[in-house]
């Protein structure tokens, strides 16, 4: 079957959904309890189906998930100027977004701050200021830089995963 990494990753949802509705069956079904001298209302449940169900759900999310590994090892993706396999833009993106909380702190930072969390300080009651260590125009730069090389990747991976399709074996 063909498909779309978006198509792929809307079908996983939906198996993991499945999965989640047998598990809460069995979870409710597979006991009950009865008073003495109560005539029991045995719960509907059939541990050979839900079983082979879940194991089907299972085998179908082990097959989409390697169709998806593959084709994000290799498939290339033109972001700029460049190419990149999907996992690389994977990698890429995640990196970049922990540079960007980094620097957004940095950018955010007043050039100078009274620093008042020392208990010797307070004792002493004598002020403190901390100061930026850095050039802000530079920071901020950067993050311009880093913030639209990261939508750049977010936009080719989008346009990739809506039309690029892989074989999976389901």
């Amino acid at each position: 079957m063909m498909m779309t990494s978006a198509y792929a990753n809307k079908l996983l949802r939906q198996l993991a959904n499945d999965k989640d509705y047998l598990n809460t069956l069995e979870n409710s079904a597979c006991h009950y309890t009865v008073a003495v001298g109560e005539t029991p209302e045995i719960p509907e449940y059939d541990f050979g189906n839900v079983n082979a169900a879940i194991a089907d759900i299972d085998e179908k999310t082990r097959k989409i998930r390697h169709a998806i590994n593959v084709s994000n090892v290799s498939s290339l993706v033109t972001v700029g100027d460049r190419e990149m396999t999907v996992d690389a833009i994977l990698v890429s993106m995640s990196q970049i977004s922990r540079r960007l909380n980094r620097l957004g702190n940095m950018r955010d930072h007043l050039p100078r701050e009274r620093v008042e969390y020392s208990y010797s300080r307070i004792a002493r009651n004598i002020p403190e200021y901390e100061y930026n260590n850095y050039d802000v125009e530079a920071v901020k730069a950067e993050y311009d830089r880093l913030s639209g090389e990261l939508m750049e990747m977010q936009i080719a991976l989008d346009r990739h995963n809506q039309t690029c399709e892989f074989e999976v074996d389901i």
